[in-house]
């Protein structure tokens, strides 16, 4: 009977897709891909190293392949925002400081690449931490208003609406012609997938019934413009640059893709204070693009449930699917050579969609508008609550799946409301299905 039972354990882990992870624990969202040869899996490691440890002012009287944190920035690494390499929390209701979050800002026009115009005084993005000698830029305040919405059947939800502040700002008010964008950290995990994926595979759904579009955006290192695919508005157009960004955004680090601080023209402590060159060397770069990349996909539950079948059945017919693409096929996998050609299920189109005034942030990025949104893979929503944090769409505002389907509006519109008019039976099953990814 023991080996009966071991043999059932073993078969329960080695079940789904050859790029999942089967074992369910607080480690779900960090293991490597299966079958990753020697030479990764030890890129793997060194990276998941740089990808957990904190970043020091440079320079260090100790010896340190960490140094050059700042002059300005918003945390010391990078699982500090995505915790267990899931969503960021959204802030504590005592304080509300959006630590595990960033205030994009921007104002009318675009810059020399096509991109969103920098605040002229506080740059980019606000930072609220600078290192000794460099004031931080101040605090973004997020508080919510609950608010309740009945569904057709009668059932209430109670829903929260963001509401955003400022704290010790140091260059006076951010001013009322400011466009900002709040944004949650997302999950890192099966971002090396979503790579491989061939633009045609994305455009030639571009045309389809969901009606999204695709985002043209600025590559760093070809010096010209591609497909976007990364980032809450598909304004990165390749992993390697989407994690240089951040760590010259969040962290303060250079590199090569981004050798400028973050120093908006008026931060002269800011500019003083900077360092000379890359402080992210390109083989730190690539570690931590060999780690994200070999991030598995958590595999989906319960799939023989019935509930969830039928839930699965309601997702296609309420039209859920038509933004939120249950299959891509990818192409090439260097990294991981037997998926080439494989197909995957992330539940997502990688393409722009206009979700409505609710969900605007006032803010464009290349071409995608304040009310555009890349459609976000579903892979793993079932256990955000679980293992990370919650906070769904792109500031966090949802706390439940059902909350984040009830903002859907613009092209969702529609499937919101067929969602709302669900007898309270078939909503939980379709949020048993949602739940079971």
């Amino acid at each position: 009977m023991r080996l009966l039972l071991a043999a059932a354990a073993l078969i329960l882990l080695t079940a789904g897709a050859p790029y999942e992870t089967p074992q369910i624990d607080g480690e779900i969202f960090s293991r490597p891909l299966p079958g990753l040869d020697e030479t990764l899996e030890s890129a793997f490691r060194v990276g998941n190293s740089l990808f957990r440890r904190a970043w020091i002012i440079g320079p260090s009287a100790e010896p340190s392949e960490l140094t050059g944190l700042g002059p300005l920035y918003n945390r010391l690494s990078c699982i500090a925002c995505h915790v267990k390499n899931g969503r960021g929390p959204t802030p504590d209701a005592e304080n509300g400081v959006a630590r595990a979050m960033v205030l994009r800002l921007g104002v009318e026009g675009r810059d020399a690449e096509g991109g969103p115009l920098s605040h002229p005084i506080y740059g980019a993005q606000l930072n609220p931490e600078g290192i000794p000698g460099v004031p931080g830029e101040g605090r973004a305040i997020l508080a919510f208003d609950a608010f309740a919405t009945r569904l057709d059947d009668g059932e209430i939800v109670t829903m929260r609406r963001p509401r955003l502040s400022f704290r010790d700002l140091a260059y006076g008010p951010i001013g009322p012609e400011t466009r900002m964008s709040l944004r949650n950290a997302p999950p890192v995990f099966g971002l090396g997938l979503l790579e491989a994926v061939p633009d045609d595979e994305i455009i030639s759904h571009a045309a389809g019934p969901g009606g999204g579009r695709p985002n043209h955006v600025y590559d760093m290192a070809a010096g010209r413009i591609r497909l976007g695919r990364f980032g809450l508005k598909a304004n990165q157009p390749t992993l390697r640059q989407q994690i240089a960004a951040a760590f010259a955004e969040d962290i303060g680090v250079a590199s090569a893709l981004f050798p400028e601080a973050g120093c908006a023209p008026a931060q002269l402590a800011c500019r003083a204070a900077a360092g000379a060159g890359a402080e992210l060397s390109p083989k730190q770069l690539g570690a931590v693009l060999d780690y994200v990349r070999g991030l598995a996909v958590p595999a989906r539950r319960q799939t023989d449930d019935a509930r969830v079948r039928r839930g699965a059945t309601l997702f296609a017919a309420l039209g859920c699917s038509s933004c939120h693409r249950e299959t891509l096929r990818l192409g090439a996998v260097d990294f991981a050579p037997a998926l080439s050609g494989a197909e995957i299920h992330p539940y997502t189109d990688l393409l722009l969609h206009d979700m409505g005034e609710g969900l605007a942030d006032g803010r464009a990025d290349f071409e995608a508008g304040p009310r555009d949104w890349r459609t976000p893979p579903l892979w793993g929503l079932g256990l955000a609550g679980r293992f990370a944090t919650t906070g769904l769409l792109h500031d966090g505002r949802a706390a439940t799946t059902a909350e984040a389907i009830l903002w859907h509006g613009g092209e969702a519109e529609d499937a919101q409301g067929r969602f709302r008019a669900l007898p309270r039976a078939e909503r939980e099953a379709l949020l048993a299905f949602l739940d079971s990814l």
